[in-house]
């Protein structure tokens, strides 16, 4: 948490621009309290009535990252909050604009990132008795369902009471998305500027510590010291709670192997002996006691339950116990029982989980490790075969192989993925070896966030940007490359580019002369558009040019978008989720009987 939002000191504000009004109007005071709480970026787009307020606030020293599209802008607001734990800040116009930023919204209270949505927007008065305003939209009506919290402020004496509220409902638990409704009349109320400053809040601890009671700790330690099969699985919570350092020492303590999801990829480094990645599918069936920290049993781990955990029918389920570390007490036993519940911040959870351990703790049977090892290296092996192969054109495996070594040799740049086969690809390919480098589609699975991820991970920590895009999940976004050229932002772009949806060999089953509905333009010149926009564009058909591109990309820090060529026939229908594909799922429960 940063210390602008940790620290205890008084709400107390400085003096509002120009220093020498005797008043201060709403915007000032709206720039005012953000500053005062550490918020000095935010990401939106100009439009009315907010374009003073964008004007303003980078008057005011503030950064303003304006977006093509409302949608992406708010996605950069949300992965700036779950790599900050400061809420992200998106700014849109009213009705059409908000709408597309609810998206965003959505998106970051299902993924528990702090976010908050500042929306423009009709008066009152004319909403309530839909009078037909411009851009008329009861937007706090509709915004409460998708996001954590819902606020509207009227009166300009209570905007610092607002903005204080959405920062500790943001951070505060479980994080999310919490929305603020600013009426267009808001903005320019005026009060005395002492009066003002003296109404502005700086939010004091808004995520103080949970401590976890004792007895649930040692209920979970008792289950844990009697698991023949331990198993921990790490959530990106865990990475958003910075518990690396105390989650690396409960792995090496215990010598209980781990499965990183796919955001908590460099908790520890992927190399790390007592990674169990390799072994996915193997590990969670076998199983006897599963521990998760800052992990849900949602679909991703197939709700704890079926055959990736190896019950055959709902008889069979429930072989597994489980102890769940989570700050929210509702999620425990949201699909199977959960046999430990610890309730705490991960933090502090984790370090009275060592604390209880004391000063030894028996090793699991050599018998579980061995075999996980063994599991383990037999595919590390099989994949290091594929990699070292060299088709003509290249395939998904040629082409991360090569992204592979590029994040190897450069472990502080950020990497953002989407797609389909492009997300699954990578990450099961591309190693990591620090935490909170990756950031992807996360627990919706949505496509588009790509480039609002990657200008908000250029923008907040400074560093290289490589963002690996399936050619269907770039069109989400794509537009905001002119974004990226505009900030002049180090992010290299590279696209998967295999002519559609999956895979481009699909056909018109009426035998028209349309294309068919996940077929794209053969052999698309995906690399003028950055190119259009004065960034470098590089047109990649072999592993060494592809190499190339993204070094001198990474070199440079110049806006690069490389176009990688690959097989058209590579790829699968979606990707490793067919099981909820209707007529995949039917043709491989007809394939299994």
């Amino acid at each position: 948490m940063s210390a602008v939002l940790s620290t205890a000191t008084t709400a107390t504000a400085a003096a509002t621009s120009p220093a020498a009004s005797a008043t201060i109007d709403g915007f000032h005071l709206v720039i005012e309290a953000l500053k005062l709480n550490g918020i000095t970026t935010i990401y939106g787009l100009p439009g009315i009535p907010i374009t003073d307020l964008t004007r303003m606030a980078q008057g005011e020293g503030m950064r303003v990252i304006s977006f093509r599209h409302e949608q992406n802008a708010g996605h950069a607001a949300s992965i700036a909050g779950y790599l900050n734990g400061v809420p992200g800040v998106c700014l849109t116009v009213s009705a059409p604009g908000f709408l597309n930023g609810l998206t965003a919204l959505a998106n970051a209270t299902t993924n528990c990132f702090p976010m908050i949505l500042v929306s423009g927007s009709s008066e009152r008065e004319i909403v309530d008795l839909q009078q037909g305003d411009y851009e008329e939209m009861d937007q706090l009506a509709i915004a409460k369902p998708l996001a954590k919290a819902a606020y509207r402020v009227l009166h300009a004496e209570d905007i610092g009471v607002g903005i204080a509220r959405a920062i500790r409902a943001a951070v505060s638990g479980r994080p999310g998305g919490v929305y603020l409704d600013l009426p267009a009349k808001l903005f320019a109320q005026t009060m005395d500027a002492a009066a003002g400053a003296a109404s502005l809040i700086k939010v004091v601890d808004p995520a103080p510590r949970q401590i976890p009671a004792p007895e649930a700790v040692q209920r979970a330690l008792e289950l844990l010291k009697g698991a023949k099969k331990p198993l921990i699985v790490l959530g990106k919570g865990a990475a958003y709670a910075r518990a690396e350092a105390e989650v690396r020492a409960l792995v090496e303590r215990s010598g209980i192997p781990y499965l990183p999801m796919s955001m908590a990829k460099g908790l520890l480094p992927d190399t790390h002996e007592l990674s169990a990645a390799a072994a996915r599918s193997y590990v969670l069936p076998e199983a006897d006691v599963v521990v998760l920290i800052g992990a849900r049993l949602n679909w991703l781990l197939s709700h704890g339950k079926g055959k990736t955990w190896g019950g055959k029918t709902p008889k069979d389920w429930g072989g597994q116990k489980f102890v769940q570390i989570d700050i929210s007490p509702t999620e425990m036993d949201s699909n199977v029982r959960i046999d430990a519940p610890v309730v705490g911040d991960i933090g502090s959870c984790v370090s009275a989980l060592l604390a209880g351990m004391g000063g030894s703790w028996p090793k699991p049977p050599a018998e579980w490790l061995n075999a996980v090892a063994e599991r383990k290296n037999k595919n590390v092996a099989k994949m290091a075969e594929t990699l070292a192969k060299d088709p003509r054109p290249m395939n998904f495996h040629s082409a991360l192989a090569v992204v592979r070594d590029i994040v190897k040799a450069n472990p502080d740049a950020m990497l953002v993925n989407e797609g389909a086969n492009a997300l699954d690809f990578t990450r099961s390919i591309v190693d990591m070896m620090k935490p909170r480098k990756r950031v992807d589609v996360g627990t919706w699975g949505v496509m588009g966030i790509g480039m609002g991820f990657a200008v908000a991970a250029a923008v907040e920590t400074g560093q290289p940007v490589i963002a690996i895009e399936g050619d269907s999940a770039f069109g989400f976004s794509g537009m905001e490359v002119e974004t990226i050229c505009r900030y002049d932002l180090p992010v290299c772009v590279v696209i998967f580019n295999n002519n559609g949806v999956y895979r481009g060999t699909d056909k018109n089953l009426s035998g028209g002369t349309d294309a068919a509905p996940t077929q794209f333009v053969k052999d698309a010149r995906y690399e003028k558009l950055m190119e259009a926009f004065g960034g470098v564009g590089v047109y990649a058909t072999t592993p060494a040019q592809l190499r190339q591109g993204m070094e001198e990309a990474i070199r440079s820090r110049r806006p690069t978008l490389v176009n990688a060529i690959i097989d058209e026939t590579a790829g699968t229908e979606s990707g490793r989720i067919t099981s909820l594909n209707p007529t995949l799922a039917k043709k491989a429960a007809a394939a299994s009987n």
